[in-house]
């Protein structure tokens, strides 16, 4: 019977494996490289996935990550109990983690639209079943390896192989797996990654392994199932999306940043942006004329106009009903988003082709970031943005956001930010008021009934006291001079409450819209 102390196929190297590599240990120490960047890939898949469903991506990748680490070092304090025939069981585990790791994304994907209540359960279950299998894997390789390493380099080569997976996976999973291949495709592919080192593995050690047919036969069976799952991989993505979204998809697109879908149904077209609604074609015009008209109107003769987010065009679309506007400058942080909807024939015909506009310059950048370099004025600013459903959303909403707008802001200038809905998310709202008004600016909140959304509240920003428009453009669909400023009447269940400035360095409002929202089910 063969044990980690006794060597059968595997002589001691004369150089006591101090000073020469032999094959077998590079070969080991190459999978401990495929079996780091694995690992690293389904904590970010479980993680990516979580803030899409469930919001608030620091809360989500905290609390992933810690659960990942934990099962990790179960796993470490199980290997003790593998004796003998370590190979075998190294290879079983890698068979383990490449199925439960590679189809995690597919699994995960079809639960929430399938069994939405279950995918907290199963996320944190898959998650904590991959950490301890990956847990496994390395002490394993290193008792493998210690049969012919001296324990010194033993230590420094699997950890820098380790290090070196990770950063690469790291690096490559924003950048080029999820908007090339998508979160279930690249699940898959590590998994097959995974499958590959088990039969690397079985090769390695075909003279230790006992019943090598067996084993040989489940490394077939897993790489069957996983090419298998590549292949269908876009209907397995399709399946869970036409389930989630219910209207047929007509166009899906992952970037590092979101996943964006439009679909097509009885309301005409419809974006989402991680699973939630940004607008729909049949009341889309309520919303963005309520958004843009009251400042433009206002002003009387805006030239120089500011668009933070709104990468669908839909405002800047508005703002250029105006003919005194000489510029736009559109600030969107994903280019997959500006790029759809500036080349798209479905989405252009919905914006009027407005990003093509020569007045338009569309600059793909954080917002934050643009309004700390950027040294412009303008006489409009349009604050876009989806609603603070995670801290690096939230942000945007805080009072050094609004203090960096005010210095961009031309003497009589406005500003108009979106502000979620008074109605269901009233704390929320007024928390915007208020941290608006703690930066000098006055605040001048206001509301209006867009079918898709329910209530919809705005702010206007300005040094200045706002006037009512006396002409808007003409061809309008919802607003007009005389229903204006109604929208500025707030009924007592929309009345202000106190609130607290949303600071960078408490982010309230990430809490309290998450609070409000939950209490609907949104």
């Amino acid at each position: 019977m063969t044990s980690s102390s006794d060597p059968v196929t595997i002589p001691e190297p004369e150089d006591s494996g101090a000073s020469r590599a032999r094959p077998i240990d590079v070969a080991l120490l190459a999978s401990v490289f495929v079996i780091a960047a694995c690992g690293l890939l389904y904590e970010l898949a479980a993680g990516a996935l979580a803030s899409y469903v469930l919001g608030d991506s620091v809360l989500q990748f905290s609390t992933i990550i810690g659960t990942y680490l934990f099962a990790m070092g179960v796993g470490s304090w199980l290997s003790r109990y593998f004796e003998r025939q370590l190979p075998a069981h190294f290879l079983r585990i890698e068979l383990m983690v490449a199925l439960v790791g590679g189809a995690l994304p597919a699994t995960l994907f079809l639960a929430n639209a399938y069994v939405p209540g279950a995918f907290r359960v199963l996320l944190y279950g898959m998650v904590m079943l991959v950490g301890t299998l990956v847990g496994l894997e390395i002490p394993l390789v290193m008792r493998i390896l210690k049969r012919n390493v001296q324990l010194k380099d033993l230590v420094s080569q699997v950890l820098t192989f380790d290090y070196l997976g990770a950063l690469a996976v790291s690096l490559a999973f924003p950048l080029l797996l999820v908007p090339q291949l998508g979160l279930v495709r690249t699940g898959l592919l590590f998994g097959f990654m995974n499958a590959a080192v088990a039969v690397w593995a079985l090769w390695l050690f075909r003279k230790e392994l006992r019943r090598f047919r067996a084993h040989a036969m489940a490394c077939a069976l897993v790489l069957a199932a996983l090419l298998a799952g590549l292949i269908g991989a876009d209907h397995i993505t399709k399946f869970a999306e036409d389930k989630f979204y219910q209207d047929r998809i007509v166009l899906s697109s992952a970037s590092p940043y979101q996943r964006i879908v439009v679909t097509h149904g009885k309301p005409g077209y419809r974006l989402y942006l991680n699973g939630n609604l940004q607008f729909a074609e049949r009341d889309e015009y309520r919303y963005h004329e309520a958004l843009v008209h009251p400042v433009m109107a206002a002003h009387l003769a805006p030239k120089r106009v500011a668009v933070l987010g709104g990468g669908d065009g839909m405002a800047v679309r508005e703002v250029l009903k105006y003919p005194s506007v000489e510029s736009v400058t559109l600030v969107e942080l994903d280019p997959a988003m500006t790029d759809l909807f500036s080349k798209h024939p479905m989405l252009t015909k919905l914006n009027q082709h407005a990003l093509e506009d020569p007045r338009v310059k569309t600059i793909n950048t954080d917002a934050f970031q643009w309004l700390q370099a950027d040294t412009d004025t303008f006489d409009v600013i349009i604050v876009d943005f989806p609603d603070p459903t995670n801290f690096a959303i939230g942000k945007l909403f805080t009072n050094s956001f609004y203090a960096l707008l005010e210095q961009r802001l031309a003497a009589s200038g406005y500003a108009v930010i979106q502000t979620t809905s008074p109605l269901i998310a009233r704390r929320s709202f007024w928390t915007v008021v208020e941290t608006i008004e703690s930066v000098g600016l006055r605040a001048l909140p206001y509301h209006a009934h867009v079918p898709s959304f329910g209530e919809w509240g705005f702010v206007i920003a300005s040094r200045r006291p706002w006037r009512i428009p006396e002409k808007l453009p003409e061809g309008l669909r919802f607003l007009s001079v005389e229903t204006t400023p109604l929208m500025f009447d707030f009924p007592l269940d929309m009345a202000r409450v106190p609130a607290q400035v949303n600071r960078l360095s408490n982010q309230v409002l990430v809490h309290t819209y998450e609070e409000e929202w939950g209490q609907v089910g949104h």
